[in-house]
């Protein structure tokens, strides 16, 4: 059997970038590691059409056992759990040896429990590593949101939640406006659930793919709320989101003054002080800490800090 990374670990890897890919055409899934994203999500879902969903198993299928991606993370979507085909996603996913499942329109605990169950009868089945496949929850309806918390609780595998931003605003009778306006609520409820229960969040797919200042612009705001990362639909948003979540020299300069200072002043009994003209104490440590992990995650930092 394989070797794993202890769960805690690899529940925590760095995963900025989420990208899409259609497991319906094994053209797509064959070496999108060259565009280097964080994560890819083979999806079998929304993209594929009902008539294809054996073909694009059987892709999915081949394209894990055969394809080296050079450690991107490979997530799975499987088809939703009122259809007929999920149960045979897990199976044809776990066999094929992917890092995860994602399950689409989460809505309550016991659906991350009916997965996890399947999950572990086909690690069983194929021979897999106990715990070898983590879960996330997508989130894409005004009763996940409202039971996101209690979501978060339901497994040990379970690493994120992620926002749909099309299926919600259709469940809430708006729509995408590009102003973020109408996310802000599930955005704000998903990130305070992650943060309770310390798991990770994921923003929705920004579709205007001409509009690279707008993505840019949507990037910064998920940035500065608490977002782990963003799901993706196309290669040329990678850089922008993987040039907007890693720590510039700056931070990681302030960060690494900051624990420095923090771990000095605190052996002679100091509680607060300066650091490049800023008022510092205890609090800031670990959110210092965290910058020095995201830098040294992304290959920024090469110190010694941990």
């Amino acid at each position: 059997m394989m070797e794993l990374q202890p769960l805690e670990v690899r529940k925590k890897r760095l995963r900025r970038s989420m990208m899409f890919l259609n497991c319906q055409k094994p053209s797509l899934i064959k070496d999108p590691y060259i565009y280097k994203p964080d994560s890819i999500m083979l999806d079998l879902e929304d993209a594929v059409a009902m008539n294809q969903k054996d073909t694009a198993r059987l892709s999915l299928y081949h394209a894990l056992q055969e394809i080296d991606y050079r450690g991107v993370e490979r997530i799975v979507r499987i088809n939703g759990l009122d259809s007929e085909y999920w149960r045979e996603d897990i199976r044809a996913a776990v066999a094929g040896g992917c890092d995860g499942i994602r399950i689409p329109k989460t809505e309550i605990p016991a659906d991350v429990q009916l997965v996890e169950q399947a999950i572990v009868a086909a690690e069983q089945e194929f021979n897999r590593p106990e715990g070898a496949t983590l879960i996330m929850a997508a989130i894409e309806s005004a009763k996940g949101v409202m039971k996101a918390y209690d979501i978060c609780q339901a497994s040990e595998r379970l690493f994120g939640l992620a926002l749909s931003g099309g299926d919600y605003t259709k469940d809430m009778q708006t729509r995408i406006s590009g102003t973020g306006v109408e996310l802000l609520g599930a955005r704000q409820n998903l990130l305070i659930a992650a943060r309770a229960t310390g798991i990770q969040c994921f923003d929705t797919v920004y579709t205007d793919l001409d509009n690279m200042e707008g993505f840019r612009h949507d990037v910064e705001t998920i940035h500065l709320m608490g977002f782990d990362g963003k799901s993706i639909v196309n290669p040329r948003q990678i850089e922008i989101v993987h040039d907007i979540f890693t720590p510039t020299p700056k931070d990681i300069l302030f960060a690494q003054k900051v624990v420095h200072e923090i771990d000095t002043k605190k052996a002679q009994g100091v509680g607060v002080f300066t650091v490049d003209g800023k008022m510092i104490d205890i609090a800031f440590y670990d959110g210092a800490k965290r910058t020095i992990a995201l830098a040294k995650a992304s290959g920024v930092y090469k110190g010694d800090l941990v």
